[in-house]
């Protein structure tokens, strides 16, 4: 299995199978009342508590929720709530509805959203109409920042004889290094020479976990030179990364927080 490198548009209700103790649907889970703000693409709201905050969410941003959502029947198909945890993800990946309405919103407020079909799934797929959620958003973070030096290894960066250009941003506390067989635990950040971060464990608001030896060359090779707790950049050229057979091509950047080695 390759290193995931650019993520289908996340979908946030993914777990609605899990078994869950509903919530109660609001008394105006049917219609959208009268009251509520609209906007040019259909959207309605109200605000249910006002925040504190002062900032709103851009698209690019993550953002930790709590919400619950019905169908207009009053069914609830998904809650965070339910599941006694916060969900976080990139505002751009996900429904339209949300991405137009939490940015809306500051921290601390809640509101409730009602979505139609044409801003939720379109009718590909359930749950399908008019959506209802009450969102309260806790917390918006910036993705990570493309590093200075993205266009090409520093002077100071060292190079394997593969042609990997690495260095160690933060040392570790750890004394093992992973083998190739080995299952590692890691937050990262991937961006192409220009600047643009194609992926991040980090966006997703959760570390990612696979073998060394299922992933591109470069990522074989680096992660076997660092230790748990270290933070290192590295600069993987194309045939120790995709080899051109597809995007993102060139040479790619990452960094790289080896959390855990299974």
């Amino acid at each position: 299995m390759r290193l995931t490198c650019f993520l289908a548009s996340l979908l946030l209700f993914a777990n609605t199978a899990m078994a869950q103790t509903p919530i109660p649907a609001p008394s105006d889970v049917g219609a959208a009342p009268a009251h509520a703000a609209k906007t040019a693409p259909g959207l309605a709201s109200k605000v249910i508590k006002p925040g504190p905050g002062k900032i709103h969410a851009k698209a690019p941003d993550m953002v930790s929720v709590h919400y619950s959502g019905w169908t207009t029947d009053g069914k609830m198909f998904d809650s965070s709530v339910a599941r006694g945890q916060r969900a976080t993800f990139p505002l751009n990946r996900v429904i339209a509805g949300w991405t137009e309405g939490v940015q809306l919103m500051v921290t601390g407020e809640t509101r409730r959203f009602w979505i139609p079909e044409k801003l939720a799934y379109q009718g590909k797929r359930v749950p399908k109409g008019m959506l209802v959620f009450d969102v309260e958003l806790f917390d918006i973070l910036s993705p990570p920042q493309a590093p200075p030096d993205v266009k090409a290894p520093p002077a100071d960066a060292k190079k394997t004889a593969s042609g990997l250009a690495y260095k160690v941003i933060q040392p570790g506390k750890g004394t093992r290094h992973p083998s190739a067989n080995n299952e590692v635990t890691v937050h990262y950040s991937g961006w192409t020479t220009d600047g643009k971060m194609f992926d991040s464990s980090v966006t997703r608001g959760g570390p990612a976990t696979f073998p060394l030896n299922g992933v591109i060359p470069g990522w074989t090779e680096g992660v076997q030179l660092m230790v748990e707790g270290e933070k290192t950049r590295f600069w993987i050229p194309e045939n120790l990364a995709y080899k051109g057979q597809q995007p993102p091509f060139g040479l790619l950047v990452f960094d790289v927080e080896l959390i855990r080695i299974r």
